[in-house]
């Protein structure tokens, strides 16, 4: 399976130039560190941060400008985005995502500004692992946790697979690293087919 920073660099090779891209909490923020530096593409954080840039280089952290992991980034809602790209806990074969609770009595909520992007951003792909710490797959037939937002979902990559949601289910894009899509099939509780695309953006 591909470690996380390839899992980031995956994503950054489909990202189109001149796009207005939101990277959500956690892995998404990665991305960020591997867009080529002259391919333009534009960043926004949660916080309305607009054009933000790699991390930044020891001792030239802005305290005022941070992304919504609050982590140090350089120098929008309302159907501006072109992309957000989302962690997950649960994504449903339908583009269902759960992505701000897990529902257990003692979790703690995380809302952000998760749902105003599922619905806002043109596109929203999901970047998470395949499966659970427990071995339970992520990709599900109808999520059990509370949800974020109601077919929002086209794209997700994980660490073994690119699967885009259609009208016709699960269609598995891209395996890596020699896995078979059998063994993807084993491995995940809904009806996958396997269509690769011609050439990867």
């Amino acid at each position: 399976k591909l470690t996380r920073d390839e899992m980031a660099q995956r994503v950054a090779r489909d990202i189109p130039e001149g796009a207005y891209v939101n990277l959500g909490i956690g892995l998404p923020t990665r991305i960020a560190n591997y867009l080529p530096a002259d391919k333009e593409v534009f960043l926004h954080s949660e916080n309305g941060l607009l054009g933000m840039g790699p991390k930044p280089q020891p001792g030239e952290e802005d305290p005022e400008l941070i992304n919504a992991g609050k982590e140090y980034v350089p120098m929008m809602r309302g159907g501006h985005l072109d992309i957000c790209v989302l962690g997950a806990y649960q994504v449903s074969a339908s583009g269902d995502l759960a992505n701000w609770s897990t529902g257990a009595p003692d979790a703690i909520p995380a809302v952000g500004g998760a749902m105003d992007l599922a619905i806002g951003a043109r596109q929203v792909v999901v970047m998470m692992d395949h499966l659970t710490r427990d071995g339970e797959c992520k990709l599900v037939a109808q999520c059990s946790y509370p949800l974020t937002g109601v077919g929002c979902v086209s794209r997700i990559y994980t660490d073994l697979a690119v699967i885009d949601i259609t009208d016709r289910g699960p269609v598995v894009r891209e395996i890596f690293n020699g896995l078979s899509f059998e063994e993807l099939q084993r491995i995940t509780p809904v009806a996958l087919t396997f269509q690769q695309l011609a050439e990867s953006a």
